[in-house]
């Protein structure tokens, strides 16, 4: 069974930093594209960043770029979300996701992912 957890959400101030993880199981991790989403309560869910299954390339939503970092450690199983001078418009839930042997453009589309986590909650105060 797949399972995505996320964790490392919580409260900050703005300009501060935080760094979210999401733990994989169930599946063969290297072969995994991952990207990370948010979503406020009756919106869409966003984009924010997506790391490549086997380039390790990645890509970030305009909102983050130069703030936000995507990485990942196949031998944990483990993609991660540094997250750096944060505004208050990033609070939202966050959500880890994955898809398998997928790379390019469609790493930005919340449709094409398969596997989901729970969300952790970020919220950056003014």
């Amino acid at each position: 069974q797949v399972q995505l957890v996320e964790s490392g959400g919580g409260l900050v101030q703005a300009g501060g930093s935080l760094r979210l993880s999401c733990s994989a199981s169930g599946v063969a991790f290297s072969s995994y594209s991952m990207g990370w989403f948010r979503q406020a309560p009756g919106k869409k869910r966003e984009f924010v960043a997506a790391i490549s299954w086997r380039s390790g390339s990645t890509d970030y939503a305009d909102s983050v770029k130069g703030r936000f970092t995507i990485s990942r450690d196949n031998a944990k199983n483990a993609v991660y979300l540094q997250m750096n001078s944060l505004k208050p418009e990033d609070t939202d839930v966050y959500y880890c996701a994955a898809i398998f042997r997928v790379a390019g453009t469609r790493l930005s589309d919340p449709y094409e992912y398969r596997y989901w986590g729970q969300g952790t909650q970020v919220t950056v105060s003014s």
